[in-house]
């Protein structure tokens, strides 16, 4: 008698469930986050300098922002800082507007 061997697919069946395979990804993707880094009143003066020289002489900056454990970076330019909903408003580079709020800019690097 012959053994057939199935290789991989014999182990096929513990991952049959779609409830099972969204949990594995989620604890891989839990595993990969990181806790906001705290930023000093030196920091983030810094960071207000750059934002206004930035957007007083149009160049283009690179924000990155804080975003439930990721971090993410735009570039574009600074079109407009609101003081009532504490958010910088910039053009990125394909042309769409986006909002980001104070509190979640980890950095800001000016591209000259």
């Amino acid at each position: 008698m012959r053994i057939r061997d199935r290789g991989k697919l014999k182990f096929m069946p513990a991952h049959f469930m779609p409830e099972h395979r969204a949990l594995l990804r989620e604890l891989a993707r839990d595993e990969l986050r990181q806790p906001k880094p705290l930023l000093d009143e030196y920091e983030i003066h810094e960071m207000e300098n750059r934002i206004c020289y930035a957007m007083e002489f149009t160049y283009p900056v690179k924000i990155t922002k804080w975003d439930d454990g990721f971090t993410y970076e735009e570039k574009g330019h600074i079109h407009y800082l609101d003081p009532i909903r504490k958010e910088v408003r910039m053009v990125v580079e394909d042309g769409c507007a986006v909002s980001i709020a104070f509190g979640d800019i980890v950095a800001v690097e000016v591209i000259e």
